[in-house]
């Protein structure tokens, strides 16, 4: 009797030993990869966390655009929603246009832009195109004569309006870049979930593509510098780097013009290593100065950077 027990301890012994072996799995989130690196990256929650603070901002190999950022999937009701209106603390004697330090570190985590290589005399020209007012071939003309490119930011509406214009642009190698297909406020089309918020992009890249037989520049200037965190994530998700500015002014009222005098003052005061100019192509004024800007910043040593030479985050 003794013996049979001694046996049946044995066996039940030998049973739940079996079990506890067979059920030791590895957890799944230890073997999660990331997105970026294609290496470990210990937990699922890691991968959540990290969205959007990744530093792929490189040109892809054949030049089309800005290539396609991996950025891992995110919780996107953790990321905030609400509207934000940009601005920048414009500044004099060449010290660069300011930011708060929130805002930097808000916009550097989603491959945002408002200043470039400040360290040099190098200044990011662009224009904004949301509808053609009869300037856009003359300030080409300013812009070929004094070998300059520039970026172009244009809707759909435009491409699809004046497609010859379009077209000169790239071939005469300015970068034409996105700024959405009907010109809305992107935080509120984002709150209306991702699909409308990609196909505001989308149907601008495909108006471009019909008219060009191109692949669209990847870089997205939000319609009337609105902008949040939700936006930036799907934004960046969609392989685009936001450009804001760090000088504009009023030059979009096209009946109210500021002065050519005024205009030539503000530009020459503001002027500032890696800054990004943002210039209205409605404006008149910018039309008639835009020689003389151009031949005074090469006079200051100032030299012209393209929009893929931002330095990455």
């Amino acid at each position: 009797m003794k013996y049979r027990l001694i046996c049946i301890l044995v066996l039940a012994l030998f049973v739940f030993s079996s079990c506890s072996l067979f059920n030791k799995s590895v957890p799944v989130s230890d073997t999660v990869p990331d997105i970026n690196t294609g290496t470990d990256i210990g937990t699922e929650t890691d991968a959540d966390t990290d969205a959007g603070a990744g530093t792929d901002t490189g040109e892809p190999a054949d030049g089309s655009g800005a290539g396609s950022v991996s950025v891992p999937d995110a919780d996107v009701s953790a990321l905030d929603s609400a509207e934000k209106s940009w601005y920048y603390v414009p500044k004099a004697n060449g010290e660069p246009s300011g930011e708060p330090q929130d805002i930097i570190n808000l916009i550097n985590g989603y491959d945002a832009y408002y200043l470039g290589d400040t360290s040099r005399n190098v200044i990011y020209l662009t224009f904004d195109e949301g509808y053609e007012n009869g300037y856009t071939a003359r300030i080409l003309d300013v812009l070929k004569a004094n070998g300059v490119n520039a970026a172009f930011f244009v809707t759909r509406s435009y491409i699809t309006g004046n497609p010859d214009l379009v077209r000169r642009m790239a071939n005469e190698g300015h970068l034409v870049c996105n700024h959405s297909s009907t010109h809305p406020s992107m935080p509120l089309v984002a709150q209306s979930g991702k699909e409308s918020f990609d196909k505001e992009v989308e149907d601008t890249e495909a108006a471009y593509t019909a008219v060009t037989g191109r692949t669209m520049d990847r870089f997205f200037r939000p319609p009337m510098g609105n902008y949040s965190e939700l936006s930036l994530y799907y934004t960046k998700s969609l392989g685009y780097r936001t450009v804001f500015w760090s000088f504009a002014y009023r030059d979009w009222e096209v009946d109210n013009q500021p002065s050519q005098t005024d205009a030539i003052n503000l530009l020459r005061e503001r002027t500032h290593n890696g800054g990004i100019f943002l210039l209205h192509a409605v404006s008149k004024t910018n039309a008639d100065v835009l020689d003389t800007v151009l031949k005074e910043w090469k006079d200051r040593g100032y030299e012209f950077g393209s929009l893929y030479e931002l330095p990455d985050k």
